[in-house]
């Protein structure tokens, strides 16, 4: 079920307000262009901004446009153990498909703190638990060894690994549990990523080339490697450009010069300058972005 290209989709607000006429645009354009799987609340939708009746609100919005059609990993994670139960229960309470956990950030807990904290989460309801590990904006990594720990859940079912360090999907495909599911959280690094056993990557891209961000996804779960490796190469420039000014400024300055929502960010973050916004309009040039 998590596979491929899945998205992890900005939050378009428009004069400070949630804009869902927006929001639902940009989920069918997703589903129309063969993206496999969604991510709403996650960072590139500025979680940390939005208030507990506006998750909730995103939340049930996207399983209900969804509509089965593809599956939806909810952001439910938080840096308190009792609040992200909360969200994983509500998650799963409207019909999402997993949770999306993040290691808790600013606590700054050991090994041990971590897995107790996921493990809590993943004891608390019945809904699945894909583990977010993203050092840089934690300070906290989990370890190899506290992964395989957490594979031992049965509700703990995978992970999204934004580390960018190749070795650990091997180590992990060794250490944990047979059918444990590894997702890229960069997409540089998802074509590698691939080669290493990993099944996907849950994408910032995809917001703006959905359409090519899975054909690439379903070359490399095809083996088509020659064309995956044409396709990564032309979406390279994207990549790195999405990622110019703090996530998820450039993805919606692009999606605003798509007419698809406005380029509007919660503070603290604030919207791209000009150099970032040239570097987004020269990659997005010559890509079919319709």
């Amino acid at each position: 079920m998590f596979r491929g290209s899945i998205t992890a989709l900005v939050t378009p607000f428009k004069n400070g307000a949630v804009e869902e006429a927006s929001f639902v645009r940009l989920l069918e354009r997703q589903i129309a262009a063969g993206t496999h799987g969604v991510v709403p609340c996650g960072t590139t939708g500025e979680v940390a901004t939005l208030s507990d009746d506006e998750f909730q609100r995103l939340i049930a919005l996207t399983v209900e446009v969804c509509g089965g059609r593809i599956p939806v990993i909810a952001g439910t994670g938080t840096n308190d153990t009792a609040r992200t139960i909360a969200r994983q229960r509500y998650a799963q309470s409207v019909g999402a498909d997993a949770g999306l956990v993040i290691a808790p950030y600013y606590n700054r807990p050991d090994q041990a703190g971590i897995a107790a904290h996921i493990e809590a989460v993943a004891d608390a309801s019945d809904l699945p638990v894909i583990v977010y590990n993203v050092p840089g904006r934690t300070v906290t990594d989990i370890s190899p060894a506290t992964l395989a720990r957490l594979s031992a859940h049965p509700r703990i079912i995978g992970v999204k690994d934004a580390t960018g360090e190749m070795g650990r999907v091997t180590r992990h495909k060794l250490d944990c549990r047979k059918g444990f599911v590894q997702l890229s959280g960069d997409d540089p690094s998802a074509l590698g990523h691939y080669a290493h056993g990993g099944a996907g990557a849950i994408s910032v891209t995809s917001n703006v080339a959905p359409a090519q961000c899975a054909a690439f996804h379903q070359a490399c779960l095809d083996g088509e490697w020659d064309e995956a490796r044409a396709i990564n190469a032309r979406l390279q420039a994207l990549h790195e450009a999405l990622f110019c000014a703090p996530s998820p400024a450039p993805a919606k300055y692009a999606l605003s010069a798509l007419g698809l929502c406005e380029a509007e960010l919660r503070l603290p973050l604030v919207a791209c300058d000009d150099v970032a916004r040239r570097r987004v309009d020269a990659a997005m040039a010559g890509l079919d972005l319709s």
